[in-house]
Formats: structure tokens, C-alpha cells, sequence
């Protein structure tokens, strides 16, 4: 009964990501539920000893165009969009033989993966799935009668569900459709950003329609401004960078969470030390967004040293980045005083043993490679 049960008796699996692929499949095996698939997907079950039908066994069309038309079809999207409460619904299904489809797992095609690996132009666009998103939005549409699962992660809990209930919750299918909804929204924004930065795009005057900052969610906040204030922290996936080398993915080496305010102030200094490149050392401090120092050196003790020198008092319990590793004279000098946050290419073993001592002081190490490439993916409008 729609709205109320969603009983599983076929599911369609096609996933891009195949984490916990062969466990949830069998799960759903021992329920009773028959599963379709196709390409990878199928190859993988098959290996796994689970049985599966072909995509081509329930549309009776084999994949064509080097498999870039293979779900888009009657019988499948039928199967995922009909409303079961339907008579009329029923009825076409019957007359035309299409099976419904219950629940549906799909990720999509690793077209930020390949971005992130400098893919060639021809590589982007045959990463950029069809399909997926079709079938993705259908069943997340349809989540009155279809459970949508975009995410491995969430695999276990449906499986839990259904061995214990025989049915997923309404408050479960509506939470995955909302994730559906939101993982293809972030992927059409992905392809649009990446695009975007392509040089034919970036000499064209479309590139004025560009839209602003395209964000995923990393993680919660302890809290924001404020202790009563929520906060979460954000990646621009405009500016995606290879694997390691974003400012968010920096190696929190030692101390505490970071705050709201400590990312903030991170990422002011990360951005003003940016400004005077790699080939002088450098040093910035930082606090609530307010510049106490900034300076070039012949050493990054010297940039250190000539830049809290610009305001010592302010500078307490502030934000230091340097764009050079730290070494053992300059953490025992920077120990002299309170830092929230020390940011570097890196940290000699003997300065950060230094730094033990200071269990509270929360050190970031960012590999220099990242320094240099921050406007790399940056839309240029």
C-alpha cells in the first residue's frame, strides 16, 4: 500500500562505488529479492556468487552506444515511477509486462574523481552519467513506493529494516530521497563548475551565467560565532584540487577540534599568505579575520619573527601560516606564546616534539603543492 509499506521484491543495483556491494546484494537475496544490474555492477555480483539478472533480460534491448543507453527505458523506469495506490498505474503495468522495481541503488559515474586527476576533455564528458541521475530521480520521486540508496553507508541500516520490519519505514524513504535529491543536484553542479573552467567555456560569454559557490557538507561544527550557534564546514567544489592538496583536507597533526572560528581564521591567513607566492619564506598571523602581521624573510624565522613583531599583543592566541616547514628554532620560539592554530608545509620531528607540550595547540600540515595551485579550478568570469 503506497505511503504506508514498501515491501521489496526486485531491486535494481548500479553503482559506480561497488563499497559493500556483494554483502548488501546478498542481503537482499536472502529476503527474496530479485536483482537486476547491469555492466560492472553485474560483473561484480555474478563473481560474488549472486545471481542477477541482466538489464537486457528485463528491456529485451541490448546496451548500445559503447553502453551510454542501457537503463533508459520503459521497463525500467516504469518499473520505478509507477504508483503502486494506482489502479490505472497497475493496469499499464500488467498490459505492457513491466515488473515493478522497489528499491533502486545507484551512484554515479566518478566524474569528480576524474577532475580532480586533471581527466582530459574527452575523459569528463564520458564521465558524466545519464542514466544514473535519471534513475536516481525517479525512484527518489517515487520514494512513496521505491527506497533510493545513493550512498553505501546507509546500506546496512535498509537491510537491518527490512529483516526486522520486512519493510522500509516512510520516514527512512523520505530521508534517502532527500539525500538522493541532494547527491545529483551536487554532481550537476560539480560538471557545471569543472566545465566551466575548460577554455572554451571561459572565452565564451555564457560564462557570465555562471552560478556562485557549488558546496558539499564535510562535517558538523562543534558550534559557530557563538556556543548557541550551529555551524558546519563546506567545500566550494569550484575549487577541487587533487586529492590532499585542498586547504579542508589539510593533516590535523595534534590538538583539539577545530571552530568555526579557528576555520575561518585559517582560512583568512591560508589566503593572504597565498598572495606572495613560494619563493620567499613567509609568515601570517591572523585573528577573527584581522591581519596582526604578515612578512617575507631570508629564512621563515626571520618572515616569523617580522611579522609578529607588526602587533605581539594582538597576535595572541591567533592563527599562524607559514609557507615553509617549521623548524626546531622556530617552534621553540613560536611556544614563547599562545596560538590557537599553526598551519605549515610541514614540521620537522624535533619541532614537533616541541609542540607536544602544547597538547591544546592545534597544528595543520598542508603540502606545499597545494599553495600553488588554490585558483587552479577557479571560474574565471
Amino acid at each position: 500500500m503506497s505511503g504506508t509499506e514498501c515491501r521489496v521484491k526486485r531491486a535494481l543495483l548500479s553503482v559506480s562505488d561497488k563499497t559493500g556491494l556483494p554483502d548488501f546484494a546478498k542481503g537482499l537475496v536472502s529476503l527474496g529479492v530479485e536483482i537486476v544490474s547491469t555492466g560492472g555492477t553485474y560483473k561484480t555480483l555474478t563473481e560474488a556468487g549472486v545471481p542477477v539478472l541482466y538489464v537486457s533480460e528485463v528491456t529485451g534491448f541490448p546496451e548500445i552506444l559503447d553502453g551510454r543507453v542501457k537503463t533508459l527505458h520503459p521497463a525500467i523506469h516504469g518499473g520505478i515511477l509507477a504508483r503502486r495506490a494506482d489502479p490505472e498505474h497497475r493496469k499499464a503495468l500488467g498490459e505492457q509486462g513491466i515488473v515493478p522495481i522497489d528499491l533502486v541503488a545507484v551512484n554515479l559515474y566518478p566524474f569528480r574523481e576524474v577532475a580532480e586527476q586533471g581527466g582530459a576533455w574527452d575523459e569528463l564528458i564520458e564521465n558524466i552519467d545519464i542514466g544514473g541521475p535519471s534513475m536516481v530521480r525517479s525512484a527518489a520521486k517515487n520514494h512513496e513506493d521505491v527506497i533510493i540508496l545513493v550512498d553505501p553507508g546507509d546500506y546496512g541500516a535498509v537491510i537491518d529494516q527490512l529483516k526486522r520490519d520486512g519493510r522500509c519505514s516512510r520516514n527512512e524513504r523520505t530521508r534517502l530521497a532527500l539525500k538522493a535529491f541532494q547527491h545529483t543536484s551536487e554532481y550537476d553542479a560539480c560538471i557545471c563548475a569543472v566545465l566551466s573552467n575548460q577554455p572554451d567555456a571561459q572565452n565564451s560569454q555564457k560564462t557570465q551565467s555562471i552560478p556562485g559557490p557549488v558546496v558539499e557538507k564535510v562535517s558538523d561544527l562543534r558550534y559557530g560565532e557563538n556556543p548557541g550557534q550551529a555551524a558546519a564546514l563546506y567545500r566550494d567544489l569550484r575549487e577541487m584540487k587533487k586529492s590532499g592538496n585542498s586547504f579542508i583536507d589539510a593533516a590535523q597533526l595534534q590538538g583539539k577540534e577545530l571552530s568555526y572560528n579557528n576555520w575561518l581564521d585559517a582560512d583568512s591567513a591560508f589566503k593572504a599568505a597565498q598572495e606572495f607566492g613560494l619563493e620567499e619564506p613567509c609568515a601570517v598571523i591572523v585573528k577573527h579575520t584581522n591581519p596582526c602581521g604578515a612578512a617575507l624573510g631570508e629564512t621563515i624565522e626571520e618572515a616569523f619573527n617580522k611579522a609578529l613583531s607588526s602587533d605581539p599583543v594582538s597576535a595572541f592566541g591567533g592563527i599562524a601560516v607559514l609557507n615553509r616547514p617549521v623548524t626546531e628554532n622556530l617552534a621553540s620560539t613560536m611556544t614563547e606564546a599562545f596560538w590557537e592554530v599553526i598551519l605549515a608545509p610541514g614540521f620537522s620531528p624535533e619541532a614537533r616534539q616541541i609542540f607536544e607540550t602544547k597538547p591544546n595547540l592545534r597544528l595543520l600540515e598542508l603540502h606545499e603543492t597545494a599553495w600553488a595551485i588554490f585558483s587552479i579550478f577557479t571560474p574565471k568570469i
